[in-house]
């Protein structure tokens, strides 16, 4: 158990049965009242983001998750099979709980987040960015650089990105996973 003192950014929280990751805090001691604690939290499931305010000295249970390398293998019909690379112990997940799904892609690398007491896996983290190929795209014209116009192109998971009209197929390109937004073409 830990109280309104101990929170920290980071730290991880049950209230009804859903975990939360502080992002933000503020105590807040006001002239005239209690003091309370104000958070800004994420829940580790759904991702969303909630505002919380705490009176000082509440005591809140706190979540020992520990975030664990894996590395991709395969999708099956019962899901996406990671292996974590200390131990080989291979897990499988279902596709709405790894986050940017869509552009993962054979050995590539997820930070699997588990609940450390009960061992149970609560979420996968693709990394910030990934580097893919353009499988297909309408071929773009030279000195297509001027405008900001978008254009959709296939990358090699199947997943479709808008790109700038300068990028053609072969291309690799960079895309941020949480929103799956062009980043930048990157040099072979």
């Amino acid at each position: 158990m830990a109280t309104t003192a101990d929170i920290r950014n980071g730290m991880c929280i049950d209230i009804d049965g859903q975990y939360y990751v502080i992002i933000e805090f503020l105590h807040v001691k006001p002239g005239k009242g209690a003091a309370f604690v104000r958070t800004k939290m994420r829940s580790v499931t759904t991702g969303r983001v909630l505002e919380r305010t705490f009176n000082a000295g509440v005591k809140l249970d706190e979540v020992r998750i520990e975030r664990r390398p894996y590395q991709f293998l395969y999708q099956d019909d019962m899901g996406y099979n990671f292996m974590n690379t200390e131990t080989f112990e291979q897990i499988s997940l279902a596709g709405d709980m790894i986050a940017g799904v869509a552009f993962l892609k054979e050995g590539d690398m997820v930070e699997v987040q588990v609940h450390a007491e009960t061992e149970t896996v609560l979420t996968a983290e693709m990394p910030q960015n990934v580097v893919l190929l353009v499988t297909y795209t309408e071929p773009g014209l030279k000195g297509d650089t001027a405008t900001n116009t978008l254009k959709p192109a296939t990358v090699e998971t199947g997943a479709e990105v808008r790109v700038p009209l300068f990028i053609n197929e072969g291309d690799k390109i960079k895309i941020n996973t949480a929103d799956g937004s062009y980043v930048e073409r990157v040099k072979a």
